[in-house]
């Protein structure tokens, strides 16, 4: 069953009939979507033909959407959003992006993400009126202009393809959006367990609290998760989520500058993957890349980089070890180069750093 209006008509179905909703990602092989059945245990499967039982177990009365997320260690985990959370969450970013009634959604992403499910969501919350695509294209992002649409999510290398004028807003999620980004972009923090981005370019949406703890970024929020598909839950008995990247909150102003487990400490010097990459982007002959760090006897990590070359293109260790130092301090500088024909990334662009370390060792 693909992005379109008999999934939304599905959704809103369950949901009169005090289900919950899991969408199941189409793109996954046979193995992994058996084995995130296994983990989220639905008591149904429906698709574009036909529903069938499943010996699950059923959902609390209250929850709302079942969506899976593989966390930092790649086992799929299922967040349970209850009914209030998706509300909570519709209602914020609404205001915060002044929904109106002349407004109109354009649901693009893939809603196994929830990202891509949550402009279906506040749709249905809110009934503001929505036009889908089964995926992303240019073609259906034009069309939905055409059509009206006046709000769209979109991820950074979506973002790259299009002509941004056609929309009011464009809110932008996944990976890190570009330095050059559009006025009518809004970058977005959050993630699974908080029932999509509630922080705004940096300002945390009505009813989100914010401390920061040993450098860590946690979360306090009426659109949290009411636990995993397994019965833990991560909150703290006040409430508060971890969430496991690091960053500042000063001046209403939320800075994230990574996930800890993308730290980078060589020579006992701390590098975030995200400025080195930031730099070599600019780079002329440099398409594309990955930074990470990769075990080492002497140095603890060493920096290590993955680029994807311009068309016609060749560049040396030393080139990008210069060029990188002037902007960054040295021991941001890559001491290892591999050349790729493309960089490994999720479903909305963020980089796959772990596959890239792991390529080191096989």
């Amino acid at each position: 069953m693909p992005n379109g209006p008999a999934l939304v008509d599905r959704i809103r179905r369950a949901w009169d009939d005090g289900d919950a909703v899991f969408p199941l990602d189409q793109r996954l092989p046979l193995p992994s979507r058996a084995r995130t059945l296994t983990v989220i245990r639905p008591t149904r499967i429906a698709t574009v033909h036909s529903e069938t039982a499943y010996d699950g177990d059923p959902v609390e009365a209250g929850d709302a959407v079942v969506v899976a997320t593989s966390g930092t260690t790649g086992d799929p985990k299922g967040v349970v959003l209850t009914h209030d959370a998706v509300r909570a969450s519709a209602y914020a970013t609404s205001e915060r992006l002044q929904v109106s009634h002349t407004d109109t959604w354009f649901a693009c992403l893939p809603v196994s993400h929830v990202g891509g499910l949550s402009v279906i969501l506040r749709s249905l919350v809110l009934e503001t009126p929505l036009i889908t695509a089964a995926q992303f294209s240019v073609e259906a992002y034009n069309n939905a202009a055409r059509q009206g649409a006046t709000l769209v999510s979109l991820v950074s290398t979506a973002l790259q393809r299009v002509n941004p004028d056609l929309f009011r807003t464009i809110v932008l999620g996944g990976a890190k959006p570009p330095t050059d980004r559009p006025h009518n972009t809004v970058t977005t923090y959050g993630m699974t367990e908080t029932g999509s981005g509630l922080v705004y370019d940096g300002v945390p949406l009505a009813g989100v609290e914010v401390k920061i703890v040993d450098s860590i970024i946690h979360l306090r929020a009426p659109m949290l998760l009411r636990s995993y598909r397994d019965g833990t839950n991560p909150l703290s008995p006040d409430g508060w989520f971890r969430t496991g990247d690091i960053g500042t909150f000063q001046d209403g102003v939320v800075t994230v500058e990574g996930r800890e487990g993308d730290l980078i400490i060589t020579g006992g010097e701390n590098v975030w993957p995200d400025a080195v990459e930031e730099v070599l982007r600019r780079h002329v002959k440099i398409a594309d890349v990955c930074v990470a760090g990769v075990p080492n006897d002497e140095w603890g990590h060493v920096v290590t980089a993955w680029i994807v070359l311009s068309k016609d293109s060749s560049i040396t260790l030393n080139e990008v070890r210069d060029f990188v130092k002037e902007s960054l301090p040295a021991h941001c500088a890559p001491h290892r180069v591999h050349f790729v024909q493309e960089i490994p990334r999720t479903n909305l662009g963020k980089p796959r750093r772990n596959e890239l370390v792991l390529s080191e060792f096989q």
